[in-house]
């Protein structure tokens, strides 16, 4: 078996592919990874704040009808993502997901939690 190193351990390639198990330990472990936040599921949408809303329009990410607009995102995905919700350990209150995954903080998203840099803005 081949082995790649990275910088905390060995992980197994099978096919040119990190395992998953090994993948998150090496995240779980990262120096730049703060929180894991688990993302739960809400019954409506946690609306977007107008400070992020102003924020995602100045990026492109937002038209001004308030659509949003982020790419490699389909429409089906998008619209489960508004269903989701996450507990920042940055602002400390529930926001949608939507939010926290254009957020600067925001690293990665695997198996239902996020991983959070934690950083002040």
């Amino acid at each position: 078996m081949a082995y790649k190193e990275y910088p905390l351990r060995k992980c197994d390639l099978r096919n040119g592919h990190i395992t998953l198990l090994c993948w998150l330990v090496y995240m779980s472990e990262s120096s730049d990874v703060k929180y894991l936040v688990p993302v739960k599921q809400v019954e409506k949408t946690i609306k977007v704040s107008d400070e992020a809303k102003a924020e995602l329009q100045s990026v492109g990410m937002m038209d001004e009808k308030g659509k949003l607009k982020l790419k490699g995102i389909s429409p089906k995905m998008l619209k489960r993502m508004k269903l989701e919700a996450v507990d920042c350990p940055v602002l400390d209150k529930e926001i949608g997901f939507i939010q926290c995954y254009v957020c600067k903080n925001f690293h990665s998203r695997v198996t239902g939690q996020v991983y959070c840099k934690g950083e002040p803005f």
